[in-house]
């Protein structure tokens, strides 16, 4: 079993993949992003690194006997100008640069090339969580009745036209109508949105209505920046009054499948994937 490492920006997925790790006793190691990646994990074997330290971070991964990368989290493209990189950062800093311009699914292919070129292979998260995506269908007691499913298949497409576009992955829509869709913000913060709009708009506790869709660009590298939903979703869309969220089969990584089940059924949504064969 070869030694992971965990390259881990913000949010849950890192501490979920570092988890999995440890269930099934695979070596591994965390390469923490300055100013992203979670406290919790400083438990585990690693060090921290800063954007930029391409060096840093590729010595680190090596000296600890790593044979394969993980990119986990959330991590803010960076304002190149104020980036304090090192000699190997340096070095990469103009291809960076020319790659961001078309995008930041561009900008990410660049820099998992860099890792490649370095020997290691590459992971996307879900096969670290061993698979753990939505099944079509749903999941848990509650399903989307007609109306919703009609939203949730809308806030598809729209999640897909506006991925296309390398703007986001997420949509938001009720009764037909587009309420929100994800840019630079993040799931979380375009959910906080949708519940600070009129009730008029969207559903509340009690008349859920409109769905929450997301799905992965069409132009981006599925190892890496892959749509995910946990516990934080399912909450963040029951204060914004919808019925559910929804993504595509095989491609929602789900954060904790047991603990968004619990959550969704004690909230009233539904989590559904959308069969897309």
């Amino acid at each position: 079993m070869r030694k992971l490492g965990i390259v881990a920006g913000g949010g849950d997925l890192p501490l979920a993949a570092a988890r999995r790790c440890e269930a099934e006793g695979r070596p591994f190691y965390v390469v923490r992003i300055k100013g992203f990646a979670d406290e919790a994990l400083v438990r585990y074997e690693g060090q921290e690194s800063r954007i930029g330290e391409f060096g840093r971070t590729i010595k680190l991964l090596k000296a600890a006997g790593c044979e394969a990368v993980c990119f986990a989290g959330v991590v803010q493209r960076p304002d190149f100008r104020d980036m304090k990189p090192d000699l190997k950062g340096a070095a990469v800093l103009p291809g960076m640069i020319a790659a961001a311009t078309k995008g930041d699914d561009a900008l990410l292919r660049y820099v998992l090339g860099v890792f490649e070129a370095e020997g290691f292979a590459i992971e996307g998260a879900d096969q670290v969580l061993g698979g753990e995506t939505a099944p079509a269908g749903a999941l848990g007691r509650h399903a989307p009745d007609g109306a919703a499913l009609a939203d949730l298949r809308k806030a598809l497409e729209v999640a897909r036209a506006t991925g296309e576009l390398d703007i986001g992955q997420g949509a938001v829509v009720c009764d037909g109508l587009v309420l929100a869709v994800e840019a630079q913000e993040g799931t979380d913060a375009m959910l906080a949105r949708v519940a600070g709009l009129p009730e008029t708009l969207r559903g509340r506790e009690g008349a859920r209505r409109g769905a929450l869709a997301k799905a992965p660009k069409p132009i981006q590298d599925e190892r890496v920046d892959m749509p995910v939903i946990g516990v934080r979703t399912i909450e963040g869309a029951a204060a914004a009054g919808l019925a559910g969220v929804a993504g595509m089969a095989g491609k929602l990584i789900l954060i904790d499948r047991d603990a968004i089940i619990e959550a969704a059924d004690r909230l009233g949504l539904f989590v559904w994937g959308e069969d897309h064969r």
